[in-house]
């Protein structure tokens, strides 16, 4: 069986997905920006308001004064097809670009029923913006037209009336499937399933097939209105009037045959970019088109069974300065809620010189993190909530002042660093067997300052002051010097220690910086 995915009006709902709430209202699509430019496709809304094809612009504000005026844009339209080709994907890996807002996807090697599967992936273009219908028969040219066949909403009420295994499925078009239980399927039948060829044939007309205006001239002197007409003379007597184009014609009319596709080669590089037709000023419809952006792109992702491991994102002004932003994330994930949740913390706090015009998004691909843990080590439950929240703190204290601490490679006292915290957690590592005994030093923090009076001629400490405590020193040890840093003259850093005694009790660890005396401490 093959599948086709349609999207009628596609160059229209190309534009009409990177507008926020444009969708439901009527909008049309001219031939170009010009003033002379004609309707060449309108959504629903606008068509019941009495806007037609062929249309100038005068006259489709004049039956429906909200139009919603746009005109053609391939950046837009090769998006639009990147996610129809994405979900495509995720049906078979045997997928064919037919057309612009047409692919034709082959499920032989894939055990039936497809109805689920092929309604699955007509909700998710629904969900990029692109109305689709889907159509699955035993060829690709017969799925396209019951892709492109008109849905009976009559007909999807009773869709058991229409399987080929009654009786009287003998003159219904085909076999509509609609599951009442599934909720996805919103649309009235857009799975089509063609169980009864001759009978779905007999009903469409001969416009389908695709005939030249002679072939219609002839044929409306023959009386031939449908492919069922044209497939009930006998083909040797059409190709012995009209020779191979008559037997090209009676073929497509008979539902073609089954033919290899024009396979799609899967992307190797996850971008995408759009120029806006509006430069936007504000983060709300950015972030609306991310999303959409984000949706197609982890499709892509999942299809060939990647992950990504970073986001760059790159937005040009109008004034041709660019901002970008390179999110690292903390586990390697395809889930578009968590990358656009990191790219919203990422904007929130942006301020541009100028309205965007453009953007350009990135993702790395990788490999899944495949990873058994030990039996004692444990890992985060959510590392990206977590690193979601690292980012909202960052945003309020500074990211210097965000992570987990470590010893610097240094013997200078109080020297440390943070490093990013890790999403693994180590086990403790096993105690010390010689621990190292003394006497507890509670510091000061900061160190006191302090006043020392000295006994001549050795300048030995005789007193010390300061504002918590004085008294007489009647013990020392020391001094012990350390310097460290000295080819680094912002970093070079020298001190002198000195254990005292006081003789109202007390014993003390003091500190020389320069020509400053401090106390640092207390023994216990």
């Amino acid at each position: 069986m093959f599948v086709a995915l349609h999207i009628a009006d596609f160059a229209l709902h190309a534009v009409l997905r990177t507008e926020p709430n444009a969708a439901p209202r009527a909008a049309a699509l001219f031939s170009s920006s010009r003033q002379k430019s004609l309707v060449t496709a309108a959504t629903a809304t606008a068509r019941a308001a009495g806007v037609a094809l062929g249309m100038s612009a005068p006259q489709a504000v004049a039956r429906c004064p909200e139009l919603i005026i746009r005109a053609p844009s391939p950046v837009a339209e090769t998006e639009a097809r990147a996610a129809l080709l994405a979900v495509a994907l995720t049906l078979s890996p045997s997928v064919e670009d037919t057309a612009p807002g047409l692919c034709t996807s082959d499920l032989r090697a894939h055990a039936p029923p497809h109805e689920l599967s092929v309604a699955t992936a007509v909700t998710r273009l629904q969900q990029l913006g692109l109305p689709a219908t889907a159509g699955i028969a035993r060829t690709p040219l017969l799925a396209v037209y019951a892709a492109k066949a008109e849905r009976s909403p009559s007909a999807v009420s009773n869709p058991r009336a229409l399987d080929q295994s009654d009786d009287s499925a003998e003159d219904a078009p085909g076999w509509l499937f609609d599951e009442p239980s599934a909720p996805y399927l919103s649309l009235p039948g857009p799975v089509l399933t063609v169980r009864n060829e001759a009978s779905f044939l007999a009903q469409l007309p001969l416009s389908v097939a695709d005939p030249t205006p002679e072939f219609i001239t002839v044929f409306a002197h023959w009386g031939l209105r449908t492919l069922g007409d044209l497939t009930t003379l006998p083909r040797e007597e059409i190709v012995r009037r009209f020779g191979l184009a008559g037997l090209d014609l009676w073929n497509r009319a008979a539902g073609g045959d089954v033919r290899p596709l024009h396979l799609v080669v899967p992307k190797r590089d996850f971008q995408a970019a759009v120029t806006f037709e509006q430069s936007i000023e504000s983060l709300e419809p950015l972030l609306f088109i991310l999303r959409r952006l984000l949706d197609r792109l982890t499709l892509e992702l999942r299809t060939s069974h990647s992950v990504a491991s970073a986001v760059a994102l790159t937005l040009r002004l109008e004034d041709d300065a660019h901002h970008t932003r390179d999110v690292r994330l903390p586990t390697p994930t395809a889930d578009p809620a968590t990358l656009f949740r990191a790219l919203h913390i990422s904007l929130e706090s942006l301020s541009t010189t100028a309205p965007i015009r453009a953007l350009e998004i990135n993702l790395t691909p990788t490999r899944p993190l495949i990873r058994q843990h030990g039996l004692f080590e444990t890992s985060l439950r959510d590392p990206h909530g977590f690193a979601e929240t690292l980012a909202r703190v960052a945003a309020l204290v500074g990211s210097s002042h965000i992570g987990t601490p470590s010893f610097a490679n240094t013997h200078r006292p109080d020297s440390h660093q943070l490093q990013p915290p890790t999403a693994v957690i180590p086990p403790a590592a096993d105690p010390n067997v010689h621990m190292a005994l003394g006497l507890p030093l509670r510091r000061f923090r900061p160190p006191l300052p302090a006043t020392l009076e000295f006994a001549p001629p050795e300048r030995k400490p005789t007193y010390l002051f300061t504002k918590n405590f004085q008294g007489d020193i009647t013990g020392i040890r020391g001094p012990w010097r350390s310097s460290g840093d000295w080819w680094q003259t912002d970093l070079a850093w020298s001190r002198c220690e000195w254990d005292v005694a006081l003789a109202t009790g007390g014993l003390y660890r003091l500190l020389l910086i320069g020509d400053a005396w401090f106390v640092e401490g207390e023994y216990d």
